[in-house]
């Protein structure tokens, strides 16, 4: 079934006959209603599976333009009855004093008002959804859970991706691989199928886009970009439009808050938003989900798509960079209201304190009005207000909060939960504790022992947590390995190759752990024999890389020099190392640069024996120059600190092995004299690898 799905979500981009350019959601019945998404899509489904692809494309598409229709009336009806008068909540409710008239009379007065502003509220939003969706509003048209998670995902590209493959639409199923795949990294056959499409002469580069990032995106990498070539001009159009961009999409994920209740029971358990008990209990229990999700809402908008984690302090530092931008081309005015607008999130930092100092200093006379930004003004305030909220909630009701902003008050939050989330801020997982340097003595002795000489550290190689070490092989053991490479290729693998190879991957692990973490066991977390060969072709002044540069354990951005631990990155390695077998090749150098991945900051040239060992992480990028001559063979091992990651196959291939070696010698044992000949070195072959029930991996590369 999610086959078929995935190139029915795909047949969504398919733009309607004559249309010059793939319209992403363009809708299909100009001044239509929004139909029933989750009709739509099922319909669309059969449609796929019968291979009706017109109309699977058509329907999918719908369901997705009805979908957005949807979001869109939400954040219309509810912006427009924010500002009805007969349904705005009470003036006590809001902080103002309500008059005195005696415990009497005044004894529920709010309660009265609240309701009464609650039934005109949803009488205005009732009314609004009907003028805009037709009879029976947003109740006919509501999605199920499921339906939204899907969306979310972007599923109906991965299908519409095959769907137009099979319509030879090869540039609109380009782009909807592209929207699937940025939404998800980790999906193996949609990295594949992207490689597929590069390489169609069909499919131009401009045709690998996104058509579901909110715009807020390309305006912050286009100006943070131009900031970058020093051109503050051109960009501040592009900084503000992202800015706007980044609070408009807050607000409308904001208005998908105010869904039905169950649209939260998702989130219902994880925040301990649970309705229980009566009236007011299940008044509360809403309003917190509510409550709750708009703060969430902070977070996704600062979240790339594909990326586990937001962009940290995302409204902050546009602020930081708009008032930058103004102070470079003179706009003075400009600058103080958005370096007044980051104090108002950090009144306390000092760069900020400094900035505004210089500005006002150069403007000369103090200009009267001149304050913070009104739009960061009202998101902050009412961003406060929410808050209090939630940690009164946390505090008597007993519901959870995680809050996404690090500007908090501390004032804010109730003494009570205080040093409660202090502790919990403060706990760390292993795998983000920060690597200590380990002293020369500790692992020299075991170096020795080993006949491994240390040929760089870490100073010589310009980084951290880095070290060549030369001596791991001998020339007999390298070409042993090598055999074992060419074998694994045909499908057979040798016992003594096989037995090395093993040997060798815990020689490795010990020493790396000898040198880098003496401390604390590290673990095989996967072995990988790799060779790579010289294209055919002039190879004169090639620059090009056979692997380009990335860190082994976080997502590497090199226009920010940021490094997310996220996935599709194997976030719990920890330590890499690269063991080199042959050196009858040319070109194929390991270097390493700076987060920037621009900058070489060392280079080590590949020799029999020789072991690169370094941390994974951000500290050192690294890649792999194209071999120009000849072939590149080495042997990859990356370990962790975490024991539920060590690799289970090496350790059942150890024990397999060795089985297979006492079988051997039991039957030499039993007929010493029934057949003198030696069994041939296929049959050999094939019983070790029977018997591990895989072969090494290996893999070839150009």
């Amino acid at each position: 079934m999610l086959r078929l799905l995935r190139p029915l979500l795909l047949l969504l981009l398919l733009p309607p006959p004559g249309s010059p350019e793939p319209p992403g959601l363009t809708q299909l019945s100009p001044g239509a209603p929004p139909q029933a998404p989750d009709l739509l899509y099922a319909d669309g489904l059969r449609a796929y599976a019968a291979g009706a692809w017109a109309p699977a494309v058509a329907l999918l598409r719908e369901a997705l333009r009805s979908q957005a229709a949807l979001g869109r009336v939400r954040l219309d009806c509810g912006a427009s009855c924010a500002a009805d008068p007969g349904a705005a909540l009470p003036a006590v409710l809001l902080g103002a004093p309500e008059p005195d008239s005696g415990p009497g009379p005044t004894q529920g007065s709010w309660e009265r008002q609240l309701l009464r502003a609650a039934l005109r509220r949803a009488d205005c939003l009732t009314q609004c959804a009907a003028r805009r969706l037709g009879p029976g509003g947003a109740a006919r048209l509501r999605v199920g859970s499921a339906l939204r998670d899907a969306f979310r995902r972007r599923e109906p590209y991965n299908y519409l991706q095959r769907a137009y493959y099979q319509l030879k639409k090869l540039d609109l199923a380009a782009a909807a691989a592209h929207t699937f795949f940025v939404a998800n990294p980790m999906h193996l056959q949609m990295r594949e199928d992207m490689a597929k499409y590069r390489r169609m002469s069909g499919v131009r580069p401009q045709s690998f886009r996104d058509l579901e990032t909110p715009p807020h995106w390309a305006a912050y990498d286009t100006g943070l970009e131009l900031l970058g070539r020093q051109e503050a001009g051109l960009a501040l159009p592009r900084l503000e439009e992202a800015l706007q961009g980044s609070l408009a999409q807050m607000e409308s994920c904001r208005a998908d808050c105010e869904g039905p209740e169950e649209q939260q029971g998702a989130e219902e358990e994880e925040d301990g938003a649970a309705s229980q008990g009566g009236l007011y209990e299940a008044i509360a229990g809403h309003w917190i989900q509510v409550l709750q999700c708009r703060q969430r809402c902070v977070g996704e908008t600062a979240t790339r798509p594909g990326r586990s984690f937001p962009v940290p302090d995302f409204l902050p530092n546009q602020l930081r960079r708009l008032h930058e931008a103004h102070a470079q081309v003179g706009n003075l005015s400009q600058a103080i209201e958005n370096v007044l607008s980051v104090l108002l999130f950090y009144p306390e930092d000092e760069a900020a304190k400094r900035a505004l100092n210089q500005y006002q200093a150069q403007l000369g006379e103090p200009r009267p009005g001149l304050g913070p930004r009104e739009d960061i003004q009202r998101f902050i305030l009412r961003s406060l207000g929410e808050k209090r909220q939630l940690y009164y909630a946390m505090e008597h009701l007993g519901t959870s909060f995680k809050d996404p902003d690090p500007w908090t008050p501390a004032a804010l939050i109730p003494e009570a939960l205080r040093e409660k989330l202090r502790e919990d801020q403060e706990k760390r997982p292993w795998d983000h504790e920060p690597v200590k340097p380990k002293p020369l003595t500790y692992w020299k002795d075991v170096l020795l022992l080993e006949g491994v000489t240390l040929t760089q550290d870490s100073r010589q190689l310009n980084g951290s947590e880095r070290a060549v070490l030369d001596g791991l092989l001998t020339p007999a053991e390298c070409g042993v390995l090598l055999q074992l490479a060419k074998l694994a290729r045909a499908g057979t693998v040798g016992s003594q190759g096989a037995k090395l190879l093993l040997e060798v991957s815990e020689r490795v692990r010990t020493l790396t752990q000898a040198y880098f973490s003496p401390e604390r066991p590290l673990h095989l977390s996967f072995t990988h024999l790799v060779c790579r060969s010289a294209i055919e072709g002039e190879q004169e002044q090639r620059m090009d890389l056979s692997h380009p540069v990335h860190a082994d354990n976080c997502v590497l951005d090199p226009d920010t020099g940021e490094c997310w631990r996220e996935p599709p990155a194997y976030t719990y390695r920890d330590y890499s190392g690269l063991l080199y077998l042959n050196d009858d090749f040319q070109g194929g150098d390991l270097f390493f640069t700076e987060p920037n991945a621009l900058t070489v900051t060392a280079r080590v040239r590949p020799r029999c024996g020789r072991l690169v060992a370094f941390s994974s992480g951000v500290e050192n990028p690294h890649g792999v120059w194209a071999v120009t001559r000849g072939r590149r063979c080495a042997l990859a091992l990356w370990h962790t600190w975490a024991p539920e990651h060590r690799e289970q196959e090496w350790i059942e291939a150890k024990e397999l092995l060795q089985e297979s070696q006492e079988e051997e010698e039991e039957e030499e044992e039993e007929m010493p004299s029934k057949d003198p000949s030696p069994e041939p070195p296929s049959r050999r072959h094939q019983r070790v690898q029977d018997k591990t029930g895989r072969a090494p991996r290996v893999r070839e590369e150009l």
